[in-house]
């Protein structure tokens, strides 16, 4: 008797966590963020025209979510952190990276891993503190929104993310572009869901435009998902080109570029970027990347300060069109400071 009683409470325990499994499988399915292959943003930007032979400067910056600093590790590069430690420290770090952009003007900025709500921020806005730190007003494409990541433990929870485009010349139209996403159902619902922040500029005294791509690829794949985005942005690229555009693509690749051998992978054990190179391009486009500091760290371990001890990379760069002169192209270092990630200020003329 004693022993019937205990298989049923076990039967009962058993269907009660699958009747639960099952309950959050479709509400992760039924809430799954869905977004057009191709949806409009409200273009912001200001009233100056970009002109030919003008010079003009862009700076990309992985901001990882004012959450990344150097005492920061994450569960996915091999540590043990999940959230951010406290808002304060948030706060600390977003009015550290706002000083950082202030103190290196740009005609456009771009930024990746930007929270507008998310329970792993506190809920801050970090796209009007930025906007408001810089006197402009941005333009944002979700590459992350959940209701709740369930994992790890502690969770994750509710995240509201993407990339953040802020300019002081004038934009016509912008628009978010999906990217292929590389997880099937069920992790699919929880993930990423990876976008292009497309804005398009007009230039003076012609028919053309500045085409830019803000972008931040996939990360945590097997390698199919970097792959498959590379290969769509390559035909975005020449098809912009092809009508006489002039085309810029930068941000976080989360691949290294064939050309930089500076900050060699030295442990495969832990996560390690793919590799992008000029085949992948279409003809005539060229990478602007620079190598005299590296671009991102590992998230192992806290930072050392030391780039022999601490591993980094080379993943956060540009794409320009052969129109496209690339007059400069550096690393500003900020020792990461606040986020994982260094800003790449990039300075091109349009031919």
């Amino acid at each position: 008797m004693r022993l019937r009683k205990l298989w049923k409470g076990i039967g009962i325990a058993a269907g009660c966590i699958a009747f639960a499994a099952a309950g959050a499988l479709t509400y992760f399915t039924v809430r799954e963020y869905r977004p057009d292959e191709v949806e409009p943003i409200a273009p912001e930007g200001g009233d100056r025209r970009v002109k030919q032979g003008e010079k003009i400067t862009i700076l990309t910056y992985n901001t990882g979510y004012a959450g990344l600093d150097q005492s920061a590790d994450f569960f996915m590069d091999g540590g043990r952190g999940v959230n951010p430690e406290s808002r304060e420290k948030v706060e600390e770090n977003l009015a550290g990276i706002a000083g950082i952009l202030a103190q290196n003007p740009a005609d456009i900025y771009c930024l990746q891993e930007v929270d507008f709500d998310s329970a792993r921020t506190y809920g801050i806005d970090e796209q009007s503190y930025y906007e408001e730190a810089l006197g402009l007003q941005g333009m944002a494409a979700l590459n992350y929104k959940c209701d709740f990541v369930p994992f790890p433990l502690p969770p994750i929870g509710k995240v509201e993310s993407g990339l953040v485009t802020m300019t002081q010349l004038e934009v016509t139209k912008a628009h978010r572009i999906a990217l292929p996403v590389p997880f099937s159902w069920p992790v699919r619902t929880c993930n990423l869901k990876r976008c292009l922040l497309e804005t398009r500029m007009p230039v003076e005294g012609s028919d053309k435009e500045l085409v830019y791509y803000n972008l931040h690829l996939e990360a945590y794949d097997s390698g199919e998902g970097k792959e498959a985005q590379s290969r769509m942005l390559a035909e975005l690229l020449q098809k912009e080109y092809e009508k006489g555009n002039y085309v810029i693509a930068g941000g976080d690749f989360n691949q290294t570029f064939e050309q930089v051998t500076a900050y060699p992978i030295r442990n495969t054990e832990y996560w390690t970027p793919g590799t992008i190179t000029e085949a992948d391009l279409p003809e005539g486009f060229s990478f602007a990347v620079a190598d005299n500091y590296p671009t991102c760290r590992l998230l192992n371990a806290p930072y050392t300060g030391d780039y022999e001890t601490s591993q980094t990379y080379v993943i956060d760069g540009f794409i320009v069109s052969p129109n496209v002169k690339v007059e400069s192209v550096q690393v500003v270092n900020v020792d990461f400071k606040y986020t994982d990630h260094q800003p790449v200020r990039l300075t091109v003329t349009l031919d």
